[in-house]
Formats: structure tokens, C-alpha cells, sequence
């Protein structure tokens, strides 16, 4: 028994088997995230853990669910279940320090926008608003900013986010209050964040954001995924022209 880091991360594949979720894929393919298993041959379990979130699939385990990674700085995860069984075992072992939530799957359809649509977006942002792509004086900005941080935090540096990120702001003045930018990436495609500052929103810089970063990732031969973590944002990736899939449960843990 224990808790074994995978570097292979391709032998826990059959474990993950059509799980539709990028940012497994991510972690399975060595591009972002750590894995961990009960062992190194033939493993019965795994956790993979990225950014703020945490995927377990295999026979429910107790020590990885209680797994930290050394390192891990933040002390709240979004814990998601491959089943029931791990839904049942992580309320066993977090107790009232895990809060049942429902996340809303929505589906991966590569051909599904319409370009028009899209561009009348992008325009829609009427002044003082403006959009601009994320550049290295935009990414120390979004950085110092806890509402916006998700948009670029879970790459190394500017340096990385460069290399293999994607976003858009929209700006009043010089200042960033919206964003749509690529919180993890994985080959051929990003998962998107998109996130406002609490005074901007329902003035539409979320809608013109997305937008903006679909077209951008569309012309690049880049999927644009998408995960919504309220009604809210079903709604919005509606306007964009994607199709709700389904609505699963996921534990946050505070005090991980």
C-alpha cells in the first residue's frame, strides 16, 4: 500500500478510458499536471492533479484521496469522482470538510460554430471597452490579480504561457476587466477560463472574450474546450455555440 508519483503517465491510460475531459487528457499526456497511483506496475488506482482540480478513477483509495503533492501551495481542491464508489470514499475521508457541488459537462463538437456569429461577437464590445490579445505586460497584470489569475497561473511564466497559452482581454483604458484565456492546454487544444471583474459583468466583455479566443484558437487548428461551473456559464457557452452534455457532481475540499 501507498502512494506511488507515476512519471509514465501513459500506463494509467486504461484506468481513464472515455473519460471526455482535457484536462486528463493534459496529465495523461505529460503536457501539464502530476499523477499518482497505489503502484508502478499494473496500477489498481490513480489521482491525477491539476491546477485546482483533482481526477481519481480505478478501485476508490483512501491515501490518494487524502494525497497532497509535495509542493502544493494552495490548500482548497476540486475533488471529481469517476463514480460513485469515489464520491462515497471521499466523503468518507474529508467529512464535513467536503462540499458536494455540480460541475456541467458540455460537449466537444469540433465543427459546431458559426464563424459569422463569432466575428458579430468580437463587435458587439462597444467603447470605452477594448480587446486585446495577452502579452507579456497584460500577463504581469492579470498575475498580480486574484479575480484573473486563473487565466495564466498554471503556466510556469510568461516565458511557458507564450510558448503554449492563448488569451484575450478586454480592457477599460489599461486596465484588464475580463478574460478569456486557455487555463490548461493539451495537444491540439485548450481548456477555456473566462473570468470578469465582479463591477463589468452583464455588459457582455465575457461573451466578446470567448468569442475572440474560439476564433483565435479555431485559426489555429486548436480546440477550444469548454467546462462550466454554473448555469451561468452553460448559458454563456449556449451564446457561443456550444450544447450542454450533462451535469456531474465534484467535491471542493477546504483545508486539502
Amino acid at each position: 500500500m501507498g502512494v506511488i508519483e507515476i512519471e509514465d503517465k501513459s500506463i494509467l491510460q486504461p484506468l481513464f478510458s472515455g473519460w471526455e475531459e482535457t484536462l486528463i487528457w493534459s496529465c495523461l499526456q505529460n503536457v501539464m499536471g502530476r499523477a499518482f497511483a497505489d503502484r508502478e506496475k499494473d496500477p489498481r488506482s490513480a489521482q491525477l492533479v491539476i491546477g485546482d482540480f483533482c481526477f481519481f478513477s480505478g478501485k476508490p483509495d483512501a491515501e490518494l484521496i487524502a494525497n497532497k503533492p509535495s509542493g502544493r501551495q494552495s490548500d482548497f481542491i476540486i475533488m471529481v469522482p469517476r463514480d460513485e464508489a469515489w464520491s462515497e470514499a471521499i466523503e468518507k475521508v474529508w467529512k464535513s470538510s467536503a462540499s458536494r457541488r455540480s460541475r456541467f459537462a458540455i460537449k466537444k463538437e469540433p465543427d459546431v460554430f458559426d464563424i459569422d456569429l463569432l466575428n458579430r461577437a468580437v463587435e458587439s464590445l462597444s467603447p470605452p471597452f477594448s480587446l486585446r490579445m495577452i502579452d507579456e505586460g497584460l500577463y504581469s497584470q492579470v498575475m498580480e490579480q486574484d479575480w484573473c489569475r486563473d487565466l495564466c497561473s498554471q503556466f510556469a511564466d510568461y516565458k511557458d504561457y507564450r510558448k503554449r497559452g492563448i488569451g484575450v482581454v478586454a480592457l477599460l483604458g489599461e486596465e484588464v476587466v475580463s478574460g478569456a484565456s486557455s487555463y490548461t492546454v493539451y495537444h491540439g487544444g485548450i481548456e477555456i477560463e473566462i473570468d470578469t471583474k465582479k463591477e463589468y459583468r452583464r455588459q457582455g466583455l465575457a461573451f466578446s472574450c470567448g468569442a475572440k479566443l474560439i476564433l483565435e484558437c479555431l485559426n489555429r487548428g486548436l480546440y477550444p474546450s469548454w467546462d462550466a461551473h454554473n448555469p451561468g456559464s452553460v448559458a454563456l457557452a449556449g451564446k457561443l455555440g456550444y450544447h450542454f452534455d450533462r451535469e456531474y457532481p465534484v467535491y471542493e475540499i477546504t483545508g486539502f
